[in-house]
Parts: C-alpha cells; structure tokens; sequence
C-alpha cells in the first residue's frame, strides 16, 4: 500500500508548461494526466495539505463512483447532464477504477450500487493521487493562496501571496462552496470572474431542506420510499420527480430532497403525494366512495389501507383536523378534502437550505455555455481550462460528482496535452 506522503517539491524557476490550481480529485488527476512527456506541473493547494474534502467523502470510506452505463450516470447530473457525456465517455468509471487497481486498489460495490475502496479509507485513494504526482514529478506547492490571475499577451500570471509564477495554460479546479474548511470557498468563482466568465447563482446542493411550520419534529425516522414530489415557484409547477423521503427532528432529508436541492429555492412550494396516487381524481373518488360505504368505521380505519407508518397516520389526521375515533359517517366534506389535500399534495413551504458548511455540493458555477465540453478549455480565454465543481454542474449523491471530477481532468488533460505536443 502507497505511504501517505505530502512532498513541497523544489522549482526551479517561475516558468511551467502547466499551472493547475487547486488539490482536489479533480486537480490532482489533472497534473498527473499532463505531467507526461517532460511537461512541468505546478500544482497550488492554498491549504497545508491537498484532498481534505476526498478525505470526508463517503465519512471518510470514499464513494468514489457509481455502477452503470455512461446512459444511467447522465441522469444523475440535473438540467445540465449533457455537458458532461464527453468527459464519461472518455474515461468512465470502470477506467477509473483500472486506474487504481493498476495501483494496488480494489473495490467493493455496495446493494446501492455506490463504490468504494475495500479498506474503506478515503486515505488509500488521495495517497494513490499523491504518490503518482511525486513519481510524475509534479510541483507541489502547498499554503500557496492565490491573490490574483491575470494574462499577460499569452502567458498567464499567477501571483501568490509570497511568489508569482507563469504558465500559457492554467487548470482552476478550486471546487465550490460546500466544505469550507476544507479550503472549498468559491476562490475559483473569483478567478473565472476576472477573466472574463459568467458565474451563475450559487447555492447550496445534495442537502436537505428546512421548511416554514414545521409540524413533523416528533416524526423524526419516518421514511418514504419513491414518494412523488413536486416543486412550485410562483404558483407555478416546475418540476416531479420521485424519491424516498426522510423526515427528522428538525428538517426533510433523504435522495428526494437531497438529490433535487440543486432545484429548490427559499419560499418554492414542495408537495408531497403520501399516497404515491398516479391519478389524483381517480384517488379522490375511491376514496370518497369507501368513506360513504362505510360509515360505521372510523376513517383511521379506512387510511390504514395506503400503508402509511402509523405514526405518521396518527399526524396526518391530526393535520387534518380528524379524531382518531371519527367515524366514516361523521365526517363532513370539508374535514374529507382536508384529508384528501393532506394525503395527496401536502405543502411544504420552503424556508431555507442547509448552509455551505454541510452541503455536500454547490449548485452554480462557471457558465457551461462557455466552456468547451469536449476540451474543458474556456470559448473565452485561451489556454484556461476549468474541471471539477467549480463549473455549473453536479451529480446525485453515489458516487458521482467524484466521478466526474476525475472525467473532466481526464478530459482536460488529454487536450492539454496533445496541445503541447
């Protein structure tokens, strides 16, 4: 097993074929992909130490992808999945793990279909990524937080706090805004900013959601399994989707919020059908119809048939305004589409995400539409390439947007070399 060690390489100069900033996945497998060919790469890690948020992936067990096809894992990316079809394809997850296995890493796939090393240590995966770097020698300079960027005719200038260096082509892959201490604080925004790129709103994604008047803290462990969601802005519909949800003490959680957070703002409407009804109307009247037919039963009777946990059962009538011990024949039309609603559409008003510092992802970034897909070089400045989550783009918890870190260095890498051939 490789030894876990971080090595502050000697340079000679000021002067490298490639600069990549930032020591994430996506960074790291970068310089190691251009570090070919006496190319020299400089890689710059403001924090003492590279890979602190591959560290956390997975609690620390890294799931570093997903099983499947390049098809199934295009479905996990959001609105902007196509973006990333070059770079899966190019190197997709069974390449990945080739990769490490040439390493001395092998893995183990869980009944989910997530990933993971088979130690289980997300240590054994960045100590792979270190000690390539170190056998490719590529300059590592640690502590090195970057104040400025800027191109001068074709080369570009990066000034740290302590020393300037220049390269013609410059990787960002700074991350996002999710983990800040592990050094992800949106520098890379900053930097696509001043040259010359549009960042899209930024906000929390792949976590959970807090909702105004709140009435299920006492239900915390009850779940749902593919219960039907949809999302409401302005009293307009945007989009379904199908999840299982986790109520807790104090928020929703589980993969329909936390999959779909990318989506959800403050004040949108979630509605959530208990029921899993594919036919609204036709749901209403069945019920309605069971109701009148059996009126000496009490309606908790009656609901227990949709197989809901019983103490959300006990909540929902509660919600509704409905004893426990009301019968059938006691129940008026309004207490009845009360219950209906509830079952069916329950609304939850959206009062904020959780913050940066537990979202395992940012949503926003770099606008793709200036980034050429098939290179990951920018449409607007020659020779600056941006990989990982820095850009707008971010995958489903399992695996995935640590996939398609190691795809878009892969990707960028290949065209950066072959540009400096």
């Amino acid at each position: 097993m490789y030894i876990y060690n971080i090595t502050i390489f000697k340079d000679g100069d000021n002067m490298y074929d490639v600069i990549v900033i930032g020591g994430g996945p996506a960074g790291l497998f970068t310089a190691i992909n251009t570090s070919i060919k006496n190319n020299r790469v400089l890689l710059l890690e403001k924090k003492a130490s590279a890979g602190r948020k591959l560290l956390i992936s997975g609690a620390g067990q890294c799931n570093i992808t997903h099983e499947g096809d390049i098809k199934d894992f295009l479905e996990h990316y959001g609105d902007n999945n196509r973006f990333l079809k070059n770079a899966l394809y190019n190197f997709n997850s069974e390449r990945l793990k080739s990769f490490f296995n040439k390493r001395g890493i092998h893995f183990i796939t869980d009944e989910n279909g997530k990933v993971f090393p088979q130690s289980l240590k997300a240590m054994d995966i960045l100590n792979v990524l270190l000690n390539e770097c170190k056998f490719r020698n590529v300059v590592m300079k640690y502590n090195s937080r970057i104040t400025n960027i800027t191109k001068e005719d074709e080369c570009f200038v990066v000034n740290c706090e302590n020393k300037t260096y220049k390269s013609k082509i410059i990787i960002i892959a700074t991350g996002g805004n999710s983990y800040p201490n592990t050094g992800s604080t949106g520098d890379g925004y900053g930097f696509g900013e001043k040259l010359g790129h549009t960042i899209t709103d930024i906000s929390p994604a792949l976590t959970s959601v807090y909702v105004q008047n709140y009435l299920f803290k006492d239900l915390a462990g009850v779940s749902f399994t593919d219960i039907p969601v949809s999302l409401w802005r302005n009293n307009k519909k945007l989009k379904n989707w199908k999840g299982d949800l986790l109520l807790t003490h104090k928020n929703i959680s589980g993969p329909a919020i936390i999959n779909y957070s990318r989506y959800i703002r403050k004040n949108d409407v979630l509605k959530f059908n208990f029921v899993k009804a594919d036919n609204e109307e036709d749901f209403r009247v069945q019920l309605k119809n069971s109701i009148n037919k059996n009126g000496h039963l009490i309606v908790k009777t009656i609901i227990k048939k949709f197989d809901l946990p019983k103490r959300f059962l006990d909540k929902i009538l509660d919600i509704s305004n409905i004893s426990s011990e009301l019968k059938c024949a006691e129940l008026n039309k309004k207490l009845r589409n009360n219950l209906m609603n509830n079952l069916l559409s329950y609304p939850m008003i959206v009062q904020k995400l959780e913050g940066f510092n537990l979202a395992m992802a940012t949503a926003g970034g770099v606008c793709l539409k200036e980034v050429n897909s098939k290179t990951m070089e920018s449409k607007i400045v020659e020779g600056l390439y941006f990989v990982g989550e820095v850009l707008d783009i971010d995958g489903d918890t399992g695996g995935y947007n640590i996939q398609a870190a190691f795809s878009m260095g892969k990707l960028a890498a290949d065209h950066i070399v072959s540009k400096l051939d």
